[in-house]
């Protein structure tokens, strides 16, 4: 697969363009991303799904733009899919006929299913593991459902339900009534299953979520995999159905979006009184990484390999040169977790947040060696997005940001409480990974001690020398009184 991959939507609403660069076989990370709102399919549903003339110009200039911004990445292969607007359109061919000939462009307009499919397959790889899920995806002209259980999809389906769609057919006349009988109408086509927790992805869900994210002073500024309840998300749509434009506002949502939100809610609220959802989670990625994932990944099934995490291979492919230190750290953090942590009635999940945390933290120094720690929580708040829930990246962050320095202040365990374990669980993981980092300060080739513990006492035993380690276990900060560490070299 090409290093450089830029994929292009043309949605009804919006087209964007994204540019993806791997790192390594499986690793990437977003180099550019561009939006063009140029609601393609403007009018097009008061005239029998034709598309008009002066919206096929925009999506032109628009695409033209697009093609220019990929040449200056040196993009080596560009994949281009159009959805509901282009396969509804009876006129689709005049359009794909001039973009084929002045631009030089192939579009690939994809069917329903498949549109239904890449949405999901980007959310099972690249959000945290959900069971009995239900992906929504809710564009201009359609909206695509999938079922997905850990990295499985099935039950792929597209129905013909769209915010420009309805707002054009029946929210211009202020014909609410008559929307939701043709919503629920094509909800009935939907199976009736038992599904716990709704996937969301597209505009209308992502602007949504980030309203209630800033309403309820979330400590993180991150949508993707933002978590909540459906009862508050049921609430927040109620007061947007029949809020004014500036009571819009007062609630959370752009001024580009004023036209086409209601429609959009009202899909999502007919689903959640048709399926009875417990819990959301919005995704940040949609269509677009599920055409390059179905792309990077064609020969293994369309999922990563097991235990494999795109975003932590990434940040090791780009910060850290001692690939060697990180695994030793690494295995010691994990050594040091099996040795202690029943004896102070820590949770085995808790083994994995570690390892990574281990992994991970030399990475800021390939930033600024003397302010390491800084530029390690800042990447891992930011980069460190795939497949990890905002508990997991928090804790993870937190980690990062103390080790070898002292325990988590309590300031920042405050703002950050809703995301973080109990307190004796953060600075217990907190020592654990610092004290790992001591035990390795002289940086032997090979790990040349043996550590075991016993009634609160680790002790580490060594023929070698090691002054430096003891030295800066012993400045260490451990508010548990119980753990103590002998050396006996």
């Amino acid at each position: 697969m090409a290093k450089r991959v830029a994929i292009i939507d043309i949605g009804s609403n919006s087209i964007r363009m994204v540019v993806y660069e791997r790192t390594s076989r499986f690793a990437f990370h977003l180099l550019h991303e561009e939006k063009s709102k140029v609601r393609l399919s403007e009018n097009a549903y008061r005239y029998d799904g034709n598309l008009q003339d002066i919206p096929m110009q925009r999506t032109f200039d628009a695409l033209a733009n697009f093609l220019q911004i990929s040449e200056s990445f040196k993009v080596r292969k560009l994949l281009c899919v159009a959805t509901s607007a282009l396969r509804d359109a009876p006129n689709q061919k005049v359009f794909l006929t001039r973009i084929k000939e002045k631009l030089k462009l192939d579009i690939k307009v994809i069917n329903g299913e498949q549109e239904a499919y890449y949405g999901a397959i980007a959310c099972a790889n690249l959000l945290p593991k959900q069971k009995n899920a239900l992906s929504i995806d809710i564009g201009g002209g359609s909206t695509e459902f999938s079922v997905i259980d850990e990295d499985n999809v099935s039950e792929t389906i597209s129905l013909k339900l769209g915010t420009v769609r309805l707002k054009e057919l029946y929210f211009d006349s202020n014909d609410i009534n008559g929307a939701v009988v043709y919503i629920d109408n094509e909800l009935d086509k939907l199976q009736n299953k038992q599904l716990d927790t709704l996937i969301g992805i597209g505009g209308t869900f992502r602007a949504v979520s980030n309203a209630i994210l800033k309403r309820d002073e979330y400590p993180l500024n991150k949508i993707h995999a933002y978590e909540y309840s459906a009862g508050k998300l049921q609430k927040y749509i109620d007061k947007l159905l029949c809020a004014s434009n500036e009571a819009l506002e007062n609630l959370g949502i752009k001024e580009n979006r004023y036209d086409v939100i209601k429609p959009g809610v009202l899909i999502i609220q007919r689903v959640l009184n048709k399926l009875k959802m417990s819990k959301i989670i919005t995704s940040g990625v949609g269509v677009r990484e599920g055409v390059y994932l179905s792309d990077l990944l064609r020969n293994s099934k369309h999922k990563f390999p097991h235990n494999y995490n795109t975003s932590v291979k990434c940040l090791l492919d780009s910060y850290v040169d001692d690939t060697h230190f990180s695994t030793q750290l690494n295995s010691l953090c994990k050594k040091l977790f099996d040795l202690t942590s029943e004896h102070f009635n820590i949770e085995n999940k808790y083994r994995y947040e570690l390892a990574i945390a281990a992994k991970l933290y030399p990475i800021g120094s390939s930033v600024h060696y003397y302010s390491q720690n800084k530029h390690t929580y800042y990447l891992i708040q930011n980069a460190l997005e795939y497949g990890f829930s905002h508990q997991t990246t928090t804790l993870i962050a937190t980690l990062t940001k103390y080790a070898k320095n002292r325990l988590p202040a309590y300031s920042h365990l405050e703002k950050y409480a809703e995301l973080l374990p109990e307190i004796n669980v953060t600075n217990y993981l907190s020592y654990i990974l610092s004290l790992s980092i001591t035990l390795l300060s002289h940086r032997p080739r090979n790990i040349d001690f043996e550590l075991s513990f016993e009634e609160g006492i680790l002790s580490v035993e060594s023929k070698n020398n090691l002054y430096i380690a003891k030295y800066a276990t012993g400045k260490l900060e451990c508010n548990n009184k119980e753990f103590r560490v002998n050396f006996n070299s």
